[in-house]
């Protein structure tokens, strides 16, 4: 799964991005057409504790790929301008993470010379918007070409969502907004919407205004309240120079500032959330591993993920949530307790689970 920084020049998107790329990549960042790629690992106390219990040789965390693509620019005639190169380099991602800029340094102009975040979001809200509604408009216009030649059904079908999300489209809400069914999602699995895409809204305040935080992204829920944005405050700089620390320092730097946790753990697992994606856990002397799935999985999907043949000669998940592994203490003492179990291939596995896979 890719998810793609975007915003405006001098947002503090790239030094995010090396703060992201610094502490959870392994050795995996590249530098390539502009285009910085860096597959991060993702944060999880769960595998951290499973790991002390069992001292595997080796841990192994989820990852997600993230995409730092170039800051827009002011044009000659100063106004920022929207290419069909950006919009390419957004449309490949699953998730947007739009960094918005709400700190002062007059040595880092604005593209805008003001800082204004509230004008920032709904920039690039309103040109991805019109983008969608030249694409829904332009397949419209050939669906109904097509129709009169081949009188297909499907191509009806299709016809009539389209249709439906112009009617939505054209009172201003993002498609994430609209809802969806699984037949219209996998309809629409073929086309790159840009307001369909998961979307985070990372503001980027300086050390100082950390108090009128709380107070600024309220105004900026209010303010877009039709939207339903995810919003994440962070402070980009402080979060990079946490990276050059230790854990033990950077906890201590942590604590000093009055946050519990990195703005670099809460933006992936949002991420993790809007995608939609859940992780379970294989524990051993080995390794001890977290596993990507989509939600509502199966045992037998879950196992093809671990490997081709688990899902072809699937038999049966050992099953133990990660709470109940830690209040109990062993796959022994799960047992006694009823919190150890056999499923079958159908068993939809939830976020946290420890499987076991048997397999002929």
């Amino acid at each position: 799964m890719q998810i793609g920084l975007i915003g405006l020049q001098n947002s503090g998107k790239t030094t995010l991005f090396n703060a992201l790329s610094v502490k959870g990549s392994e050795a995996q960042h590249q530098q390539k057409v502009e285009v910085a790629r860096a597959v991060v690992k993702v944060p999880d106390e769960r595998l951290k504790k499973l790991t002390e219990l069992f001292n595997p040789k080796s841990e192994v965390f989820a990852t997600l790929e993230v995409i730092d693509i170039p800051g827009l620019q002011v044009s000659d005639d100063n106004k920022v301008k929207i290419t069909s190169d950006f919009l390419n380099k957004v449309k490949n991602n699953n998730a947007l993470l739009h960094v918005v800029r709400q700190f002062e340094n007059e040595t880092v102009p604005h593209p805008e010379v003001m800082i204004n975040a509230a004008r920032d979001i709904e920039f690039l809200e309103t040109e991805f918007l019109l983008a969608d509604m030249a694409l829904i408009e332009n397949r419209i216009e050939k669906l109904a070409k097509d129709i009169l030649k081949l009188k297909n059904d499907q191509l009806q079908k299709e016809l009539a969502l389209f249709k439906k999300m112009q009617t939505h489209v054209e009172t201003e809400l993002p498609l994430r907004e609209m809802h969806l069914d699984e037949n219209e999602r996998k309809l629409l699995s073929g086309y790159q919407f840009l307001t369909i895409k998961p979307l985070i809204i990372g503001i980027n305040f300086d050390e100082n205004s950390k108090d009128q935080v709380e107070k600024f992204i309220k105004d900026i829920h209010t303010k877009f309240s039709k939207y339903k944005l995810v919003v994440i405050p962070f402070f980009a700089q402080f979060e990079f120079e946490l990276t050059q620390l230790s854990d033990e320092e950077a906890d201590i730097f942590k604590n000093d500032f009055g946050i519990s946790e990195s703005a670099f753990a809460r933006i992936l697992r949002t991420s993790y959330e809007l995608l939609g994606l859940q992780s379970f856990f294989t524990v051993g002397e080995d390794e001890c591993r977290a596993w990507t799935i989509k939600k509502n999985m199966t045992a037998q999907d879950a196992a093809g993920v671990i490997h081709t043949d688990f899902y072809d000669r699937f038999i049966r998940a050992e099953v133990v949530h990660y709470e109940d592994y830690i209040i109990h203490g062993s796959f022994a003492k799960c047992k006694e307790a009823g919190a150890w179990r056999l499923e079958g291939k159908e068993y939809i596995v939830k976020d946290g689970d420890i499987l076991n896979i048997r397999h002929s």
